[in-house]
């Protein structure tokens, strides 16, 4: 997904399964590697880098820390 689709259409799936705990995020612009991670520091929200440009994102139990992993 060209940018800011992949930070917008994440966006969209945690407002649509508000149920979900996780969620795959693949994009194919350089420049979610930037704004990936700081939709996820903004929203409190962990976003782990699995790969080239793909992530695991996780909501955060209310209390605990946001492990941000970054590469």
């Amino acid at each position: 997904m060209r940018c800011p689709l992949p930070v917008l259409r994440l966006a969209r799936a945690l407002r649509e399964h508000p149920e979900a705990a996780e969620f795959d995020l693949v994009a194919d612009d350089p420049a979610a590697a930037r704004d990936i991670p700081a939709f996820a520091d903004e929203q409190g929200i962990a976003a782990e880098e699995t790969g080239l440009l793909t992530w695991r994102i996780r909501r955060v139990v209310p209390g605990q820390s946001v492990p941000t992993v970054r590469s």
